[in-house]
C-alpha cells in the first residue's frame, strides 16, 4: 500500500519532510501541499508531482490524501490535528502539539471521542538510536532504580529572532518529552536558576539557563539549555541509577592524531545529529498506517504533556518560583487509570 500525504506547511522542515517522505522512505506519496505563501507551496509541490490546495482544510478534505503531516506554524497546529481526527485521517504534528494546554486537551477528547488513535506529535528522539539503547539500559534494572539525570542541550548560536521562552519551548521541550519516556515518569515541577548570561548573546536573551525538574517518583533531572555554546551542537544525557549509570553516546567520529593532539569532530546543528532519528520515526509511521496500525510514537497526551510542562518552566523562570505542572489525570485511552 502506498500511504498518500497532504502537507500542511511548505517551510524549511515541511519541505525536509517531503524530501524525506519522497526519498527515503518507502511506502509513501506525497499528493497535497499547502502554505500561507502560495509560491512556497508550488515549489515544494512541483518536484514531487504534487498538487497545491488553498489551505490546509482542503488537503484534509481531499480524496487524494490518507494521512495528513502538519508542519506550519505552531498556534495552526490544533485546528489542523482537530480537522484531521474529525475526518478519521491519521496526522503526524511536529511539535507542538498546540501552544496551549486548553487545545491540546481539546484535541486529546476529540481524539478519545472518536475512539482509536491518530494522532503522533514529532518528537524525534525517541528514534534516536543512543537514546533507544538507553532507555532499554533503563528498563532491564541494569543501573537499578533511576535516582539523578544530568542533561545538556547545547547550540553553537541562535539567530536574533531566538527568545528566551524558547529556551523552553523549542529547546528543553525535546528533553522534556524524551525523559518522561525514558523514565516511565511524569514531571511534576519545575524551577529554573538563572547563571551569568555568556557575552555572545543577543542582549534580549538570558542564555544560558538550569531547568531543575523534579519526577512523580522523586527523580531529580538537571537541564542546561545553553544556545549561544559557540564549538558545537551537543546533547548529553546521564541517568544515574542505584546501582550504576548509563550515558548517552556522542554520535560516532574518527579520531585524528596530529600535530601533538588527538581530536575528534563535534556536529554543528541539529539536522545532522538527528537525521536518522527522523527518517527511522517517519518509516515507522508510514509503515503503521500502511498495515492499519494505531501510531506507536508520542501520542497527543505526550503532547498536552510536554505543552503543560514547557509552559510550567517559562513560568517558572520569569517567577523565579518552583511551579507545580498540575497536569490532568492520565486517561485510561493513554495508558493511564482513569
Amino acid at each position: 500500500m502506498t500511504v498518500r500525504v497532504g502537507v500542511i506547511g511548505a517551510g524549511w522542515i515541511g519541505q525536509e519532510h517531503i524530501r524525506r517522505l519522497t526519498e527515503t522512505v518507502t511506502g509513501a506519496q506525497v499528493t497535497a501541499v499547502t502554505d500561507i505563501d502560495p509560491a512556497r507551496a508550488a515549489e515544494a509541490a512541483e518536484p514531487v508531482g504534487a498538487r497545491v490546495l488553498p489551505d490546509g482544510a482542503a488537503v484534509v478534505a481531499a480524496d487524494d490524501v490518507d494521512a495528513v503531516l502538519v508542519t506550519s506554524w505552531g498556534p495552526t497546529h490544533a485546528e489542523h490535528v482537530l480537522n484531521a481526527i474529525a475526518a478519521g485521517k491519521p496526522v503526524f504534528c511536529e511539535k507542538p502539539l498546540a501552544t496551549t494546554a486548553e487545545d491540546c486537551l481539546r484535541i486529546v477528547e476529540a481524539e478519545r471521542a472518536h475512539g482509536r488513535r491518530l494522532v503522533q506529535v514529532g518528537f524525534m528522539r525517541r528514534y534516536d538510536a543512543g537514546y533507544r539503547r538507553l532507555k532499554q539500559v533503563i528498563d532491564s534494572g541494569t543501573i537499578g532504580e533511576p535516582l539523578v539525570v544530568h542533561c545538556a542541550h547545547r547550540n553553537p548560536t541562535v539567530p536574533e529572532s531566538y527568545h528566551t521562552d524558547m529556551a523552553a519551548l523549542d529547546s528543553a521541550v525535546h528533553e522534556i518529552d524524551v525523559l518522561r519516556w525514558l523514565l516511565d515518569d511524569e514531571i511534576v515541577s519545575a524551577q529554573v536558576v538563572l547563571p551569568r548570561s555568556t557575552s555572545k548573546r543577543f542582549e534580549h536573551l538570558t542564555d544560558p539557563q538550569i531547568m531543575l525538574f523534579e519526577t512523580a517518583k522523586g527523580v531529580r533531572i538537571d537541564l542546561e539549555v545553553f544556545v549561544n555554546c559557540q564549538y558545537g551542537y551537543d546533547i548529553q544525557c546521564e541517568a544515574v541509577g542505584e546501582e550504576g549509570l548509563v550515558r548517552l553516546p556522542d554520535p560516532a567520529a574518527v579520531g585524528v592524531r596530529t600535530a601533538g593532539r588527538h581530536s575528534t569532530a563535534v556536529l554543528t546543528d541539529w539536522v545532522g545529529r538527528f537525521v536518522d532519528a527522523f527518517d527511522t520515526e517517519f518509516r515507522e509511521w508510514i509503515a503503521g498506517i500502511a498495515a492499519g496500525n494505531e501510531p506507536s510514537g508520542p501520542s497527543a497526551w505526550d503532547g498536552y504533556a510536554a505543552t503543560v510542562i514547557s509552559n510550567a518552566t517559562v513560568e517558572a523562570r520569569k517567577t523565579g518560583r518552583i511551579i507545580t505542572t498540575d497536569m490532568k489525570p492520565r486517561p485510561a485511552f493513554y495508558g493511564g487509570t482513569d
